[in-house]
């Protein structure tokens, strides 16, 4: 077999990075496959999809995910939910860790910061640019905040240029270097659901099957939880 035909092609959110890198290696151990996965938000990752690119599996925000199985890209009978993520708010390793617990903490947290890193395209940057309008505090904080379009915010902390950096946790904990404060009061965020589904296109059913059985069992999510996502 050449090697192409012994791996899946995995098309993944950002957000599970951290728990499939770690998963990588004993899956193939285990089934001789290997996996082949490829990490983007999941607004670009619709993009592509749409634009004809192919994979055997997707992973995707829930949304996502029911989005391509009504235009008929994925197999409806193999979504599965994996995980949940909270957004959280990161600060570089050794800084204080500010006081976040409630809503009027959290509002003097970002106002007492020198700057404040969030991602303009992600679930995490939709849902802190409505959040900071909600708390009537987005003109302070936007005139000072460190706003990348994707990829990952807690480099801004390790850069100096942020204070905190706001992002799903999973995606915090990716960086080296910073420590994760806690999530954003609960009451102010809905958690993303993180799905994953068969592509209808995909050449290798019965691999990509397996590997969906493998990612929802109950082995992995202790991974999940140490890359900071919820099974």
């Amino acid at each position: 077999m050449s090697g192409r035909d012994n791996s899946v092609r995995v098309l993944s959110t950002l957000a599970l990075k951290g728990a499939i890198a770690r998963l990588a290696g004993a899956y193939q151990a285990a089934s001789g496959v290997a996996i082949d996965a490829d990490f983007a938000p999941t607004l670009a990752l619709l993009e592509r999809l749409r634009g004809g690119e192919v994979a055997d599996l997707v992973i995707l925000t829930r949304e996502g995910l029911d989005e391509m199985t009504g235009e008929g890209r994925v197999a409806p009978d193999s979504a599965i939910d994996l995980a949940r993520s909270y957004v959280g708010v990161a600060v570089q390793a050794g800084a204080m860790h500010p006081d976040i617990a409630t809503e009027a903490a959290l509002r003097s947290a970002l106002l007492g910061a020198r700057a404040v890193a969030y991602s303009r395209l992600g679930a995490s940057g939709i849902l802190f640019a409505r959040l900071i309008e909600q708390l009537r505090i987005a003109a302070e904080i936007n005139a000072r905040a460190v706003i990348i379009p994707v990829g990952f915010t807690a480099e801004k902390l390790i850069s100096g240029e942020a204070d905190l950096a706001i992002q799903q946790i999973s995606e915090l904990k990716q960086i080296d270097g910073i420590e994760v404060v806690g999530p954003l009061p609960l009451e102010l965020q809905t958690p993303a659901v993180f799905s994953a589904g068969r592509m209808v296109a995909s050449q290798r059913a019965a691999a990509a099957d397996h590997l969906l059985r493998y990612l929802s069992s109950a082995d992995i999510a202790p991974v999940l939880r140490e890359t900071g996502l919820e099974p």
